[in-house]
């Protein structure tokens, strides 16, 4: 099955401010893009930089590529039957506005088969989306339309906090 996923927030910001927030990905409390108060920490075996290997809860990935402030891609090596990448691009669209691009490009194979339409892209997507929201709050002051939840992701999230409390390993993003 082959998956192309894009997400992106046009932000009232310079391409180096937006920049500067992919920059903190993963480096624990100065992250102001990952949406870790509601989502599994992001986090690497060593600082962001070509070959860092790491994830957010099962989801796992190496940085196989990454120009600071501009660009960053991530390989997955997990789960089982995910092939490919997810990357974050700053774009400058004019001096005062810039989109921050996220795409997804992957194939599945096996379980993953089932479990990506059904699990993974809806938690992705909100996931992505508070990400998204937590980069308009830093450039802006203020989130125009807050992401929302549906009720299927608040489902899904409750079975992943109870598989997280059954063992390590067993909970979603």
């Amino acid at each position: 099955m082959g998956v192309y996923n894009v997400h992106g927030r046009l932000l009232a910001a310079e391409e180096s401010t937006v920049g500067a927030l992919v920059d903190t990905l993963a480096s624990g409390e100065g992250d102001r893009l990952w949406p870790g108060r509601h989502w599994s920490p992001m986090a690497f075996d060593r600082p962001l930089a070509v070959g860092a290997v790491g994830g957010h809860g099962p989801v796992r990935y190496t940085v196989s590529g990454y120009a600071p402030g501009r660009w960053i891609r991530f390989e997955f090596t997990g789960p089982r039957g995910f092939h490919g990448f997810h990357e974050l691009a700053v774009l400058p669209v004019d001096p005062e506005h810039t989109l921050l691009h996220h795409t997804l490009a992957m194939s599945t194979s096996g379980l993953a088969r089932i479990t990506w339409p059904l699990a993974w892209r809806p938690m992705h997507d909100a996931c992505l989306e508070d990400g998204l929201d937590r980069a308009e709050l830093a450039c802006t002051g203020t989130v125009a339309r807050p992401a929302r939840w549906s009720p299927y992701v608040r489902l899904l999230r409750r079975l992943a906090a109870r598989a997280a409390r059954r063992g390590p390993g067993t909970a979603g993003l």
